[in-house]
């Protein structure tokens, strides 16, 4: 059953741990498999996300009465949004060498989330969650404990960047210590 926020549940604020210099190399090494199928993995991770926490389908005009997955996947809209989603991680796996831009990147997602699309913070520790599943399922040869534990830590980055940003911007609908 998919809980949102305010249903007995809540965040707290996260900070990520410090990735590796060995980790940030199996992670680029990683996802140079995943991003070369990023429209296709991208999909899968948008469908899985909202198959399992269908609330999320809220903030998407175009796709949010779709309930069957092969209608998703043909929704040329979720593919746009797949590619975007897939592109900025993209941006971050390869400057992640530099923190400053990666925390650039992420908090131009998260002021944009927050603001334009009021899209409550806890979406993207879901989604996140999603994208390490897939990916685990879709590339289980490359996902070696290793390489999950470094996604672990990549998706809790990715999780901090983004609420600091909803945090910044004084995200008005929850209180900021639920982020």
């Amino acid at each position: 059953m998919e809980k949102v926020q305010g249903e007995m549940e809540i965040e707290r604020w996260e900070r990520s741990e410090e990735i590796s210099d060995a980790e940030k190399k199996v992670i680029q090494e990683t996802w140079s498999r995943v991003y070369a199928n990023c429209e296709d993995v991208g999909v899968s991770i948008l469908i899985r996300f909202f198959v399992n926490f269908p609330s999320a389908k809220q903030y998407f005009s175009q796709f949010k009465h779709m309930e069957d997955p092969l209608e998703m996947e043909r929704s040329l809209q979720l593919r746009k949004h797949a590619r975007r989603v897939m592109g900025a991680i993209n941006t971050v796996v390869e400057n992640i060498n530099d923190s400053e831009k990666v925390s650039s990147v992420l908090a131009l997602v998260g002021k944009a989330h927050a603001l334009k699309h009021k899209v409550e913070p806890i979406y993207f520790k879901k989604l996140t969650g999603v994208m390490l599943e897939v990916i685990a399922e879709e590339y289980a040869n490359d996902f070696t404990p290793e390489a999950h534990g470094a996604w672990t830590k990549m998706k809790t980055l990715i999780y901090t960047h983004v609420t600091a940003a909803y945090k910044e911007v004084g995200w008005a609908q929850y209180p900021t210590a639920t982020l």
